[in-house]
């Protein structure tokens, strides 16, 4: 790996949580941290009752079974203190996938030349949503190309990288042959049974 700077590992997350998915990552982040891995996202959604999902990776990219568990292992005592659920639920640690989100300006530099869809937060020219290759972030912008835009629209858009809502990879072959060459596409997303009830905590 030599697309993995040092400093990726403290790179703060361009797109972030709000609610409770909020109180979750400031909870579990610190502790990610001190273990040498890189909080992706957090999402608490109705599944199974209540599931809590948490995506990390080490700074290169790779998130292991064994790296889910020993995250599972350091984080759940952590939420069953804090109790930021407030009731039973599902706790699930995975790696982000292969068509992963793109969180920091480092994900955008990593995976340049690869398709992703951008949902922006703030309208540019009209539009929020946006569907092509993206490019090295350059200063505090990222530039799509859209190889499908119809004649006489713009080919191509510079997105403010704090004007992003929503990013994320889509899945081609090209990106998976990627993934395998770089050794980050996970062997398979860890499912941790996690707390049904939070022991020692009222719900």
């Amino acid at each position: 790996m030599t697309d993995a700077p040092d400093h990726h590992a403290t790179e703060k997350r361009l797109i972030t949580e709000t609610g409770v998915a909020a109180r979750v990552a400031q909870i579990v982040e610190p502790s990610l941290e001190g273990l040498g891995f890189r909080l992706v996202r957090v999402r608490v959604t109705g599944q199974n009752g209540c599931t809590v999902q948490i995506m990390a990776e080490r700074p290169d990219g790779t998130m292991t079974v064994e790296d889910c568990e020993a995250v599972s292992r350091t984080i759940s005592p952590l939420l069953d203190v804090d109790d930021p659920i407030g009731r039973a639920y599902h706790l699930e640690i995975s790696s982000p996938g292969i068509d992963r989100p793109l969180v920091r300006a480092g994900d955008f530099a990593r995976w340049a030349g690869h398709e992703a869809k951008v949902e922006l937060a703030v309208p540019l020219e009209g539009r929020k949503r946006f569907r092509g290759l993206i490019r090295a972030p350059e200063g505090a912008t990222v530039r799509i190309d859209l190889p499908d835009a119809k004649e006489g629209t713009p080919a191509s858009y510079e997105l403010r990288l704090a004007d992003i809502g929503e990013a994320h990879l889509v899945l081609t072959d090209d990106l998976i042959r990627e993934s395998l060459r770089r050794g980050s596409a996970p062997a398979q997303d860890e499912d941790e049974e996690g707390e049904d009830e939070a022991p020692g905590a009222p719900l």
